[in-house]
């Protein structure tokens, strides 16, 4: 598993969608099967996260005091190449700190040069030592996972907090991970809400819905779930596929939001669509009660039969799915088969 997936786990509880005509599983989600797999984002867990979330630096796209960015311009179109040479001559002659962060990032990942993590390490060193704060990040990353250099989670906690002072919100929300771990520091919920709030404020997804799980169950924070609604919301708007679910939960049941079952049905296809099982799961529950949407039999079928490969069973859709027509259990068979084929090349 590479350090972009190792996703962080918030402490919290899994919420179930209550249904009226059954109690639901609560059910692990497992990786998404599609052709272009969602990223994995920080969910709530029974257990805090071993470590924050190691994600590379987003190189700073702002010119330099000479004019535009040439360097950053080539590194976006894949110029990788380009970028390298022309970051190496604005270090030259201007000692800019944003393009020795970007010549890390080349080394670092191996794009247009050999893969060196010890001169990725170097860069970002010199332009951390120059205050940028995605270079801080990068080389707290580094110190984390050991890469360029021995493992310290001293001095990567130590660089997490000066890039978070600075405003770098993944930074701030790696720092929340660490208090919520409590190894690092001292366990402290109510410094992890601050750290989440200023990474939720600059727009980070990931912590938007880690904030809006403490606010659900009181944790570092006052219980306020119309809080938690709008947070799980703007997730869900920027592409967090667990803040969907759960958003969508709370449209359904109505809970610090107008009760939108129709809604929470959109959010729960999108979220099915995308792989997740949970949302199958969920959706055929819908499509088996016409709640949201309009029942239709073959469809809760088809996604219960997806949602079960996924690992997401559910005894009262196996007892729905028994009483209805073989030709209709026939036809949901052959529209959850290309999901179905899907599914089992992954595990082979």
């Amino acid at each position: 598993m590479s350090a972009k997936q190792k996703a962080a786990k918030l402490v919290g509880a899994a919420v179930v969608l209550a249904l009226p005509f059954a109690a639901l599983a609560q059910v692990p989600t497992p990786p998404a099967p599609s052709a272009t797999p969602a990223r994995q984002h920080a969910k709530p867990a029974a257990k805090p996260p071993a470590a924050p979330a190691a994600r590379p630096a987003q190189p700073s796209g702002a010119a330099g005091a000479g004019g535009p960015d040439l360097a950053f311009g080539a590194y976006q179109r894949g110029y990788f190449l380009t970028a390298f040479h022309e970051a190496t001559k604005r270090v030259t002659e201007k000692a800019d700190p944003q393009a020795m962060t970007l010549l890390g990032e080349l080394y670092a990942n191996g794009l247009g040069i050999s893969n060196d993590d010890k001169k990725a390490a170097e860069w970002y060193k010199l332009a951390a030592d120059r205050g940028d704060p995605n270079a801080i990040f990068a080389l707290a990353m580094f110190r984390l996972g050991g890469r360029g250099g021995p493992r310290d989670r001293n001095e990567a906690a130590r660089l997490l907090a000066a890039a978070a002072k600075l405003g770098h919100a993944a930074a701030a929300y790696d720092l929340a991970l660490l208090y919520i771990e409590g190894q690092q520091f001292p366990q402290d919920f109510a410094r992890a809400a601050e750290l989440l709030r200023t990474a939720a404020n600059a727009g980070s997804p990931e912590a938007q819905y880690a904030l809006a799980t403490m606010y659900k169950e009181g944790r570092g924070v006052p219980q306020d779930l119309r809080e938690a609604a709008r947070l799980l919301g703007a997730a869900s708007v920027a592409g967090n596929i667990d803040a969907s679910i759960e958003y969508a939960i709370a449209l359904f049941n109505g809970t610090g939001v107008a009760k939108d079952e129709a809604q929470a049905a959109v959010l729960l296809r999108k979220a099915a669509m995308r792989g997740n099982p949970v949302a199958q799961n969920r959706l055929a529950r819908l499509l088996m009660s016409g709640r949201g949407v309009p029942a239709d039999a073959g469809e809760a079928m088809k996604w219960h039969l997806i949602a079960r490969a996924g690992g997401a069973g559910d005894q009262v859709l196996d007892e729905f799915m028994a009483r209805q027509p073989a030709d209709l259990r026939t036809a949901a068979e052959k529209k959850a088969k290309p999901w179905l084929d899907f599914l089992a090349s992954m595990r082979s």
